[in-house]
This record gives structure tokens, C-alpha cells and sequence, in this order.
């Protein structure tokens, strides 16, 4: 007899809608702390509390500690997706709209095929990546160009390119978790790398001079809500639902928040917190959108085929 595997639906469909309403709206929360509280700052205080609630439920449940080959390989990709992919998204939300930060780290698949394409040879262009690649960078095109004339003024340059970093360290960290060592527990793995963020993040912020002058009393209810919400529902339960659903859902459907959270971002930040959209905004979004539905649905093409 086979095993059983139904399981409610009501669970798959929660787990969704936490990694698609709660993580698009979480770029939105980014930008209500950052305007008051240091953006390093701000990111080290949401990563360290989340990691160490992560790396303490996995230390209580009796799982392993990383080796020492392990924290080699969590310190190098904590460092490119928290100090830079997050520590420059954080950063450039001082001066972008949320909504189009969202999109323009939308981009990460795109960062990802080129990749693999061009460093590990483990993906050809094909003439349809390459269509879906165009379209992506003619979206970005059309957000940052000052050339287009089609109302709203084009992002703040610096923040953009940002964020164009940002979209890449992440791709990178995401190529390199394919061959670096790291602990066999997801969880494990990923408090590990959320709590050594964190505290590079610290370190990143005290670098910068950003303890200094900053005052905690002075900070909004608002803004610790905020950091709150990222901490609990973005970082905890969204993290949780997405390992649920790696482990009982296909890789492409999981990966279809991809392209939902840029779109929940955009609304709520037009809604919520009086973001602009415009024809500019609209064009972008769609350009990078189809963009990013074409990569993460075409079939790979061996590079040795």
C-alpha cells in the first residue's frame, strides 16, 4: 500500500499566503524603520533576535552544531546576503520607494540564470533565456532612465544600483550554497547564517558611525512595530512556511513568490505608504515581471548538450 501523503489543504494555501502577502509586505515595514532608525542598524537588530531564535529552537531540539568547515562556509554567505544583499536593500529604502525596491531585487533569478551560464556552464542561452533576460534589463531601464519621457521621476541612481548589487551578492550566495559545506538541516543552516549576519551587520553598523547619535527613545512606535513585524512574521514564520513548502511542494511553484511579492510591495506601497504609481512605475514592473516568470518556468538546457 502507498503512505499516505494527503495533508490539508488549508495549510499549503497559509503557507503561500505567508510567503507571498508577508514577505512582499515586509519591504514596506523596511522602509517605515529606516527612516528613523540607521539601516544597518536597523537590519543587525531584525537578524540577530530572528537568527538566534532560529539557531536556539534548532540547539533545543538536539541538532548538531555546525563543524568547523561549516562556519567557514556560513560566514562567507552570510556575508553576501545579509551585509550586502540586505544591508544595501535597507540602505537603498532610505531613497526608493519600496514598491520598486521589491522589483528591482526581482531581478535575482535573472543574476542567478547568467550565472549559471556564465561561471558554472551548467545552463545554456537559449534564444528564449536570452528574450526573457532583454526584457528584464529593459524593465530596469525603463525605472532608472531619465530618457524615457513617461511621468514620475526616474529612481534615485545610487539607490538603484544598490540594489543591482544587492540582487547580484544574492545570486552568488545562492550558487555558492550549491557547493559550499553547510549543515544538512535547513533550519540549522539558515539560523546560523541569519545570526552571523546579524552580527556582522553590528559591526557593519558601528563601522559606519551609526550608534553614534542614535537614540532609541526617540524612535516611533511605529518603527518598532515594524521591526517586529519583520522579526516575527518575515523573518520566523515566513522562513518557516518556505522550508514547509520546499519539502512538500514543487521548487517551481515555491519559486513563484518570486514574482507575487514585487506586485503585493507595489500595491501595499501605494495604498499604505503613498508610493507613487505611475506609467513608469506600471511599465517596469510588467517588463521585469515577464522577465522573471520566463526564467524561473524555462526547462534548463545543459551547456554540454
Amino acid at each position: 500500500m502507498e503512505a499516505k501523503t494527503d495533508r490539508p489543504a488549508w495549510k499549503t494555501l497559509l503557507a503561500f499566503a505567508i510567503i507571498y502577502f508577508v514577505w512582499g509586505s515586509t519591504f514596506l515595514a523596511i522602509r517605515i524603520g529606516v527612516h528613523e532608525v540607521p539601516p544597518l542598524l536597523f537590519a543587525a537588530m531584525r537578524f540577530v533576535v530572528a537568527g538566534a531564535v532560529l539557531f536556539g529552537w534548532m540547539l533545543a531540539k538536539g541538532e548538531r552544531l555546525p563543524s568547523g568547515r561549516q562556519w567557514g562556509s556560513v560566514l562567507v554567505i552570510a556575508s553576501l546576503i545579509f551585509v550586502l544583499d540586505y544591508g544595501l536593500l535597507f540602505w537603498a529604502e532610505q531613497r526608493i520607494a519600496s514598491g520598486i525596491a521589491a522589483v528591482m531585487l526581482a531581478m535575482i533569478p535573472a543574476f542567478m540564470a547568467l550565472a549559471e551560464i556564465i561561471f558554472l556552464r551548467t545552463q545554456r542561452l537559449t534564444v528564449r533565456l536570452a528574450l526573457a533576460l532583454l526584457i528584464g534589463i529593459c524593465g530596469v531601464a525603463v525605472l532608472m532612465s531619465h530618457s524615457f519621457d513617461l511621468g514620475g521621476a526616474a529612481i534615485e541612481t545610487t539607490g538603484a544600483l544598490a540594489l543591482i548589487v544587492a540582487s547580484m551578492s544574492w545570486a552568488v550566495a545562492s550558487i555558492l550554497t550549491r557547493l559550499l559545506p553547510l549543515p544538512e538541516s535547513k533550519v540549522m543552516s539558515s539560523g546560523a547564517q541569519m545570526l552571523t549576519g546579524g552580527l556582522l551587520l553590528v559591526v557593519a553598523a558601528a563601522a559606519f558611525g551609526e550608534f553614534r547619535g542614535f537614540h532609541p527613545g526617540s524612535v516611533s512606535r511605529g518603527a518598532w512595530l515594524a521591526l517586529l513585524y519583520l522579526i516575527v512574521a518575515g523573518s520566523i514564520i515566513g522562513f518557516t512556511a518556505y522550508v514547509w513548502l520546499i519539502h512538500h511542494e514543487s521548487p517551481t511553484k515555491v519559486a513563484t513568490y518570486a514574482y507575487v511579492n514585487p506586485v503585493v510591495a507595489v500595491v501595499l506601497g501605494y495604498f499604505l505608504g503613498g508610493e507613487a504609481l505611475g506609467l513608469r512605475t506600471i511599465l517596469g514592473t510588467v517588463f521585469v515581471l515577464i522577465s522573471v516568470v520566463v526564467i524561473t518556468t524555462a526547462k534548463k538546457v545543459d551547456a554540454s548538450s
